[in-house]
């Protein structure tokens, strides 16, 4: 008898080093970590980190070809080795979008594929829908919108039927009688003038999203996103722009001018079991950006590195790999 097997997934390409690395300096007394992966002469893509504040990491070199791909990634404003650490001064999305057309500029990069997960699919929209002529496509993971709706699930009343054992060590970490508004609680303790509250509330805030990113647990994971130089950069600048609604003038503004995206074609890869950033998000955008296709993948939450996330990521770029 034939013991049917599931289908062969793509895995991650061979870990890589980056072949020149720099700095950039730009608006604000903002200083920009870059680097360059893959081919000298491949097709330029730029790799966008989540957050905002995460930081790039090594894997993020591993979904594109080093073959074919010119991989460009950088730390944004005040993340991982970008300076001033941890900074929220002149940190807009508007300044990151800016900081994207300084960096393709530097490197004289004509366009780009734009590739980019959680807060960076959102930051990946944002740019994309100020400078459609740079993108050549988008490869968007997780997504992310800034919704007030997307935010009351996570930090107030949503994710937390799910996950309440961790949410209780969220709240627990605020007065109670400051438990009605936690973003701005939070918000108040991350820019404290006094480090040790700094630190506390940086802790906090990274626990309840490391405990909740993936569909298994990932306890390495967790204790990465909760180590204080980390946590610091992550909890300040997310919050910072949570506490602003991503710096958007209108709630669902990157849903509202998806027809700027009608002449870029896109891959939107989601988990069914994300509860960071949930499956909606997704269908609304798909909805919106009729040029994109969806791909759902049905045994994944949040994380990038999920297999069947990996596998749909990796099959997305060896698709406009050759275009």
């Amino acid at each position: 008898m034939n013991t049917p097997t599931e289908p062969q997934r793509f895995p991650l390409y061979p870990a890589t080093v980056p072949f020149r690395s720099g700095r950039l300096k730009v608006s604000g007394g903002h200083e920009l970590h870059f680097e360059e992966c893959g081919s000298p002469v491949g097709k330029p893509v730029v790799v966008l980190h989540g957050g905002p504040g995460a930081g790039v990491a090594p894997v993020m070199r591993r979904f594109h070809d080093p073959r074919l791909y010119r991989i460009v990634l950088f730390d944004q404003r005040g993340c991982g080795r970008s300076l001033p650490h941890a900074a929220i001064e002149h940190n807009t999305t508007w300044d990151l979008v800016a900081d994207m057309e300084a960096l393709r500029a530097h490197l004289d990069i004509e366009t780009w594929q734009v590739f980019g997960g959680s807060w960076g699919s959102a930051l990946a929209l944002a740019y994309a829908q100020t400078h459609p002529d740079r993108v050549r496509e988008l490869i968007l993971r997780g997504i992310f919108l800034m919704r007030r709706s997307e935010l009351d699930w996570f930090y107030r009343d949503g994710c937390n039927w799910l996950f309440p054992e961790a949410f209780a060590e969220f709240t627990r970490a605020i007065p109670e009688n400051e438990r009605g508004d936690l973003i701005g609680a939070y918000y108040k303790r991350l820019t404290s003038p006094d480090e040790d509250v700094r630190l506390a509330a940086a802790r906090a805030w990274t626990a309840w999203e490391g405990r909740t990113l993936s569909l298994l647990p990932d306890h390495d994971r967790e204790r990465h996103l909760t180590a204080d130089y980390y946590a610091l950069a992550l909890a300040r600048i997310e919050c910072h722009y949570v506490v602003h609604g991503g710096f958007f003038e209108d709630d669902g503004q990157l849903l509202c001018n998806a027809d700027r995206l009608s002449a870029i074609p896109g891959t939107i890869v989601h988990g069914r079991y994300d509860v960071v950033t949930p499956m909606k998000n997704a269908f609304d955008l798909a909805n919106a950006w009729p040029a994109a296709e969806l791909r759902v993948v049905p045994d994944a939450g949040h994380a990038m590195t999920e297999p069947g996330i990996v596998h749909a990521l990796i099959a997305a770029t060896r698709t406009y790999a050759g275009d």
